[in-house]
């Protein structure tokens, strides 16, 4: 078994219960230009990386009311983020427990604005080294830019280095940059393809013992 000394965590799906949030927020405003956005297809876009907006442009929208539309879907999610609930029971715990043995990051797609709402009063970024917000690379997953930066920043390769995701399109991206990647279970994304995975595993607890095992050998 591999001894990671350096994990990279995705953020949303994995330490916050938000990915939800965020597809409520965009169907409810892709609505109001005509739109209708199952989850089915919300799931696939996201894989690609691609945008559902553009699904607008047909039915008339124009370029200035796809940026209203993304800037309400913007404040609407916020809106949700502080009014439901999205702690995942036991990460600040394993988050502890890891960082004893391996050096750690959140590598996110998630705006910077966003991710402030989100740990405005959470205890999860001082357990880690750094933050990788969307801000902090030039294409976002699934491309390997995020996970590339995040491994530079390091300086180190990847190894021995674990990214941590819970969807198809960062498993894309971990492995385009080389990464063995454990794939935590959640609900909103499991019919995406995990195939690609080192580990699948039901929470970070269990990958927290799979990891901290590997290191005892």
């Amino acid at each position: 078994m591999t001894r990671y000394t350096h994990i990279l965590l995705d953020h949303d799906g994995v330490l916050v219960d938000t990915e939800p949030l965020y597809y409520r927020a965009t169907r409810a405003c892709l609505a109001e230009l005509g739109v209708e956005l199952d989850l089915p297809e919300y799931l696939a876009l996201m894989v690609e990386g691609a945008s559902a907006w553009e699904r607008a442009r047909p039915l008339g929208a124009t370029d200035a009311d796809i940026d209203r539309g993304r800037s309400r879907r913007n404040a609407l999610y916020r809106e949700l983020l502080v009014s439901e609930p999205i702690a995942i029971e036991g990460v600040e715990e394993v988050l502890a427990e890891l960082g004893h043995h391996c050096r750690l990051a959140i590598v996110t797609t998630s705006l910077p604005e966003d991710f402030a709402v989100i740990h405005r009063d959470r205890n999860i970024v001082p357990l880690v080294d750094f933050v990788l917000t969307r801000e902090a690379y030039r294409r976002s997953k699934p491309h390997p830019d995020p996970y590339l930066a995040a491994l530079a920043r390091f300086g180190i390769g990847p190894d021995t280095a674990l990214a941590v995701e819970d969807s198809e399109r960062g498993l894309r991206a971990a492995v385009a940059a080389g990464l063995d990647c454990a794939a935590v279970h959640h609900p909103f994304t499991e019919s995406q393809d995990f195939s690609l995975a080192t580990w699948r595993v039901g929470s970070l607890a269990e990958l927290a013992e799979r990891v901290l095992s590997g290191l005892d050998g």
